[in-house]
């Protein structure tokens, strides 16, 4: 059972801090096949998602992935990340 005391004036909403994080990890997962499989399209969608949300890394990781992609690929990435924004 939990003992400790919340400070709810300092709380920040999960969603403030959590969703670069998310959105990066979401990355690195179709990034590094820990799927069983590597795809590029998805891993720089959501690169691209957690740098727009302020994740300054993840914009090294969007140009490491785009050197292994077509400019067809990155397009379709693109598309996907524009869409995903609009949803959300």
């Amino acid at each position: 059972m939990f003992q400790g005391h919340f400070d709810l004036d300092a709380a920040i909403p999960v969603e403030a801090t959590a969703i670069p994080d998310v959105l990066f990890e979401r990355g690195l997962y179709w990034a590094s096949g820990r799927s069983g499989v590597v795809n590029l399209v998805a891993a720089h969608k959501w690169f691209n998602l957690a740098a727009l949300k302020g994740r300054a890394d993840a914009i090294s990781m969007r140009r490491e992935v785009a050197e292994m992609m077509s400019d067809a690929e990155i397009a379709t990435a693109q598309r996907e990340a524009r869409a995903w924004m609009t949803a959300h």
